[in-house]
């Protein structure tokens, strides 16, 4: 099975290996967006007035803090997952440990009492729910033909979204923050059982496994972009265009309620994301599957990016409550283009087999540093250089860089 582990997959994948790895994609997004889109914000107001910051500037240093640890979790997990030899196979161990990890994790943050819980809480959140993210994404390139992985990135993608309705539909509706980390918690669990349980993994054997070196370990991490120039063009797309939809999402709820003063700030959300998921969901597998038919991956990153910027930019100038929707739903088609397409991309660009958990948590970098990246510009931009129009503004901006600088990749079409 090392032949099978290591060698270009050929042969497709069926529906329901898809939909499994799907789900337990979804269950991890539910425990990251749960308190992403609602339940952060509310325990970064409630403990605010003890910090001497606001709640805006609070919510960025937790969101900040967690997502250098998923700087940091992602990439060295997916190093961890490639060097894995087991009866299970390299990538089910780290998704199961990592689900289970993820839960507790949350419950943690439920039970918060104290800033430090919830610096702690969610930092631990981002370190497990990492382990297991790194793991699922190997699994692709692993086991799906080229051919077939702009499909496949679709219903991934169209998880994922779900997974971010989910996850904020939980927090809205089970009744208070501990009762959503609880919602959440159960949910990032069962999603997963089903992959686990019922689809084998590529076992990797102990012949094939490069001796250990700390020093070749860490070295691995670097991904030259003159040596891999396609692989650098690749993460600065993603890079930017993340950074700008993270700009987006990040005060989301504050805008609502701060600015356009939405009576139910916790609903606005929740309705936001829904109409970004359905326009998402229409597009998302569509486009990855048009992708795979035509043979092409950069125009549909690069227009699916221009649209992400006009939909920002609607944020900027038309700042009303109907406003709002039509971004969001304009802002839904292009991410969903953008999301299956570019992962098929970044998968076409991989230097190596024995090393792909790694290069995709690398990359995967370009999804998590907008994180760190989010709170450090949005926190000074919205109270000190002009409030929410020009924070959206300079989302629109870079966001359309990022889909502009695809153009610079050769060795994919």
């Amino acid at each position: 099975m090392t032949a099978s582990a290591l060698a270009e997959p050929s042969e497709r994948v069926g529906r329901g290996w898809t939909a499994a790895l799907s789900l337990a994609n979804g269950a991890i997004w539910v425990g990251w967006y749960g308190p992403l889109q609602i339940l952060l914000a509310r325990q970064s107001e409630q403990f605010a007035p003890g910090t001497g910051m606001s709640k805006e500037s609070l919510l960025a240093w937790v969101t900040g803090v967690g997502a250098v640890v998923s700087l940091a979790a992602n990439p060295v997990f997916g190093a961890l997952s490639d060097r894995t030899v087991s009866r299970y196979g390299r990538r089910t161990p780290w998704i199961v440990a990592g689900a289970a990890g993820g839960a507790l994790s949350l419950l943690v943050l439920g039970g918060a009492n104290a800033v430090w819980v919830l610096f702690a809480g969610w930092c631990l959140v981002q370190l497990t729910l990492n382990a297991a993210f790194a793991a699922v994404t190997a699994a692709v390139p692993d086991r799906v033909p080229r051919l077939q992985r702009g499909s496949v990135g679709g219903w991934l993608g169209a998880a994922q979204i779900l997974g971010v309705v989910a996850g904020t539909g939980l927090a809205t509706v089970a009744g208070g923050v501990r009762a959503g980390y609880v919602a959440c918690a159960v949910f990032t669990v069962v999603g997963v059982v089903p992959y686990v349980v019922r689809y084998a993994d590529l076992r990797l054997g102990a012949e094939a496994r490069p001796a250990w070196s700390w020093r070749r370990f860490a070295a691995g991490f670097w991904l030259s972009p003159r040596r891999y120039p396609d692989l650098g063009w690749a993460w600065l797309t993603r890079f930017l265009i993340n950074l700008g939809n993270a700009l987006v999402l990040l005060y989301l709820f504050y805008y609502l309620r701060d600015r356009l003063h939405y009576a139910d700030p916790d609903s606005g959300v929740l309705i936001l994301t829904a109409v970004n998921g359905v326009t998402l969901l229409g597009t998302v597998v569509v486009g990855g599957a048009w992708s795979d038919r035509v043979g092409r991956r950069k125009p549909f990153v690069l227009w699916a990016g221009v649209l992400m910027a006009v939909a920002t930019g609607m944020l900027a100038f038309w700042q009303t409550w109907p406003g709002a929707v039509v971004a969001a739903a304009v802002l839904g088609v292009g991410f969903g283009v953008f999301t299956s397409v570019d992962f098929a991309l970044m998968t076409d660009v991989l230097p190596a087999a024995l090393s792909r958990g790694k290069d995709l948590g690398v990359i995967n970098i370009a999804n998590s540093l907008p994180q760190v990246a989010a709170p450090a510009l949005a926190a000074p931009l919205v109270n000190q250089l002009g409030g929410y129009r020009v924070l959206y503004l300079v989302a629109a901006g870079v966001g359309l860089a990022g889909a502009l600088l695809v153009r610079r990749i050769k060795g994919v079409a």
